[in-house]
C-alpha cells in the first residue's frame, strides 16, 4: 500500500527510533505531524524534513504525560491535518536499572506517566476520528521488554508488558472498524535511550551496547514501514526485532 500523502503523527519524534520513522515515512511521501517537548528542534527537524523530501510538515510541542495537553493537542490540529491516517506511538523512556527495593518511585512516575499514560491519552484522542472514518492504523512501540522481565528494570518492564496489552485489547476493541493494530517490540538499539535511563552518564551508556552491534533508530523505522505499508486486508499484528548477537532481553553475546 502507497504510503504517498497519507497524514502520520508521531510521537517522541526529536531523536531516536521516532527521528528516523519521521525521515523514513517522509521518503515515502507522506505527509507528518511530529511532536516532542523540545520546541525548538522538533521545528529544526521539520524544516529538514521539508526540504528534503519535499512533504509537508506540522511540527508541535507536547508532552504526552499531559492530558490536557494531548487534548487540546489533537483537537486544535488545522483542518488539513486533521485526518490522521496512522498513529505512531513512539515517546517512551527509561529511568534507572536498580534492584525493585532500591529504586527511585521519582523514576516509576516518569516511566508510567509517558510510556502508559501518554500513550493512553494520545491513542484515545486521534482513535475518535479513526472511529469517525472507519480507517487507520496504531502502531506503537514497545519493546522485548514487554515480553520477558529482567533484573532491575521492575516498572519499565511493566510498562512495555501494558503496552503489549493494550495493543491486543485495542486491536479487539476495533476489530469492526476497519483500523488496525499493530506493535513493534525492539532489543537493544542505540539511541539516546540508554543516555536517558543512566541521567546523562555516557559511560554507562556505551556500556549497553560493548562488545556487540546493536540494532538502529533507522532498522526499527523500516520494519514500522514495512507494518504500514502492508495491503488494506493484512494487519501486522507483531513484530519482534532483536540485533543479531541478542537472544532475548537478558542473553547477549559480547566479543
Amino acid at each position: 500500500m502507497s504510503l504517498k500523502n497519507k497524514i502520520v503523527f508521531i510521537t517522541g519524534a526529536t531523536s531516536g527510533i521516532g527521528k528516523s520513522c519521521a525521515y523514513a515515512f517522509a521518503r515515502e511521501g507522506s505527509n507528518l505531524i511530529i511532536s516532542a517537548r523540545r520546541q525548538e528542534l522538533i521545528e529544526k527537524i521539520a524544516g529538514d524534513i521539508e526540504q528534503k523530501y519535499g512533504v509537508k510538515v506540522y511540527a508541535g510541542k507536547l508532552d504526552v504525560r499531559n492530558r490536557n495537553e494531548v487534548k487540546n493537542f489533537v483537537e486544535r490540529l488545522p483542518e488539513e491535518w486533521q485526518k490522521i491516517d496512522i498513529l505512531i506511538n513512539n515517546a517512551g523512556l527509561a529511568k534507572g536499572l536498580n534492584k525493585f527495593y532500591e529504586d527511585d518511585p521519582d523514576n516509576w512516575d516518569i516511566m508510567i506517566d509517558t510510556n502508559v499514560k501518554g500513550l493512553l491519552y494520545v491513542t484515545h484522542e486521534v482513535l475518535k476520528g479513526m472511529i469517525e472514518r472507519q480507517s487507520g492504523h496504531i502502531i506503537n512501540i514497545g519493546s522485548i521488554a514487554g515480553h520477558e522481565a529482567y533484573p532491575k528494570g521492575a516498572v519499565y518492564c511493566a510498562t512495555k508488558h501494558a503496552v503489549d496489552a493494550i495493543t491486543k485489547s485495542l486491536r479487539i476493541d476495533t476489530i469492526d472498524k476497519n483500523i488496525r493494530v499493530s506493535t513493534i517490540d525492539p532489543g537493544l538499539v542505540e539511541t539516546n535511550f540508554s543516555r536517558v535511563r543512566f541521567d546523562g552518564d555516557e559511560e554507562k551508556a556505551k556500556n549497553v551496547y560493548k562488545g556487540i552491534e546493536p540494532l538502529t533508530g533507522d532498522d526499527v523505522a523500516d520494519a514500522v514501514i514495512f507494518c504500514a505499508s502492508r495491503p488494506p486486508h493484512v494487519n501486522i499484528a507483531q513484530i519482534t526485532l532483536l540485533a543479531s548477537k541478542q537472544a532475548s532481553a537478558t542473553i547477549v553475546h559480547r566479543e
